[in-house]
């Protein structure tokens, strides 16, 4: 019977110790982020996909193809191609496909660009069920979208008037040259 009253003690011991310990977890604040409902920032220093910057200027992506990056990239899974567009004064990129499945995200295509045109994107979870929507990711076709919502929010201005010529200045009859001093007030006369 002693045996029986020992064990029940215990026992409710040791329901107590672990009450106390679920009692103290409980008033802690959750640190868990509830994926997918709640997403954690990603650090500045993250490396996703690469992706091209658009100028902000202009709205237009700010690539020159010079191939550079294409060139520096140990894994060989950029091609890209560009060209020159009527009243531009520097070649434009037109396509640029990445190879995402070859991508070792080492960053020497970022940091050979001289225009500054490639950027690591903040995107974590990209997902797919199929092989080819990342063998094939085409870079240009999302920055031609970004450029066309720059494009509703950064109106362009009209472009001014036509002016008429000026007539030259030779033809013009030269106006009498007037004094720039002010007028003098009389002064008084000495007192005699």
């Amino acid at each position: 019977m002693i045996k029986a009253v020992r064990d029940t003690l215990s026992g409710f011991k040791s329901l107590l110790i672990g009450m106390r310990i679920t009692g103290r977890e409980a008033l802690k604040p959750v640190i868990t982020c509830q994926y997918p409902h709640d997403t954690l920032p990603m650090p500045a220093r993250f490396r996703g996909h690469i992706q091209l910057v658009l100028d902000p200027e202009t709205g237009r992506p700010r690539c020159t193809a010079c191939t550079l990056c294409a060139k520096a990239c140990p894994s060989n899974c950029i091609d890209l191609d560009g060209l020159k567009r009527e009243g531009d004064k520097k070649k434009s990129v037109s396509k640029y496909i990445l190879d995402f499945t070859k991508c070792s995200l080492c960053g020497s295509c970022v940091e050979v660009c001289p225009s500054d045109a490639i950027d690591f994107s903040k995107q974590y979870n990209v997902v797919s069920l199929s092989r080819g929507d990342f063998d094939h990711m085409d870079l240009y076709a999302k920055v031609e979208a970004q450029a066309a919502e720059w494009a509703k929010t950064h109106p362009t201005p009209p472009a001014p008037p036509a002016e008429a010529p000026a007539a030259p200045a030779a033809a013009q009859p030269a106006a009498p040259a007037a004094s720039t001093l002010p007028p003098t007030a009389p002064s008084p006369s000495p007192a005699a």
